[in-house]
């Protein structure tokens, strides 16, 4: 008898002595799905039965399983291994960001807030570039560059986060090399600059990467900044 795939399926006496009545391997699997505690019971079995495989030979049911539950476990530990990796990482960067806001809040300076940037994030997170680009003062950005990157790159957030044009990295890192951007835009009127960090990896900052560090630094920034700016 031909099943829906059009493989015969094999076929077993139910009683060796009357060939007549045989059992389908299909009703074989349908009832050891419904009974899958039927080898608990008849553990004398597991030994006896062989299972093909493709590079050893037949192995026992037992081997086979072992060998399947040692895989599992192999895996479980390395997807642990790298949750493990993961949080120590994200404690890491949480610490530094922690660190960077209380630093920030007993900066007494603009040039000090900068420098602090820079020795924080990029010296400790060793991200290549950290600038606060200003939209005024003496050396604030031209209203072009300004409505370019508030036009293009801020048009439904304050953040921006993957890559810029050539031209784009030019006007804020100047040669340091920006694979990847996070842009920051300042200000609770939107009006005081642009924080701009860069790296060197292209994968480093992503569109789908979380603000929750970067919107704390920036509410902090949002807050000593005006008056060391004069507004």
């Amino acid at each position: 008898m031909s099943d829906i795939s059009g493989q015969s399926q094999a076929t077993v006496p139910l009683n060796p002595r009357d060939d007549s009545e045989t059992i389908e391997a299909h009703d074989v699997r349908q009832f050891l799905l419904a009974n899958p505690d039927f080898f608990t019971d008849h553990a004398d079995l597991l030994e006896q039965l062989v299972i093909p495989h493709g590079l050893r030979g037949s192995v026992s049911l037992v081997e086979l399983q072992s060998e399947q539950l040692r895989k599992k476990v192999r895996q479980l530990t390395y997807k642990l291994s790298q949750l493990i990796s993961v949080a120590k990482q994200n404690e890491k960067i949480y610490r530094v960001y922690t660190d960077l806001n209380v630093q920030l809040l007993r900066c007494e300076s603009v040039a000090e807030v900068q420098y602090t940037l820079e020795e924080v994030l990029q010296e400790r997170l060793q991200l290549s570039s950290a600038v606060i680009k200003s939209f005024r003062g003496p050396h604030a950005v031209s209203e072009l560059q300004r409505r370019l990157f508030t036009e293009k790159r801020f048009k439904t957030d304050t953040f921006f986060f993957g890559r810029l044009s050539q031209h784009e990295k030019q006007l804020l890192f100047d040669d340091v090399t920006a694979e990847s951007v996070a842009l920051i835009l300042l200000g609770d009127n939107k009006d005081l600059g642009i924080l701009a960090i860069c790296s060197d990896d292209a994968s480093h900052f992503t569109p789908d990467m979380d603000t929750l560090l970067l919107k704390q630094l920036q509410q902090v920034l949002n807050i000593i900044l005006p008056p060391l700016m004069g507004y």
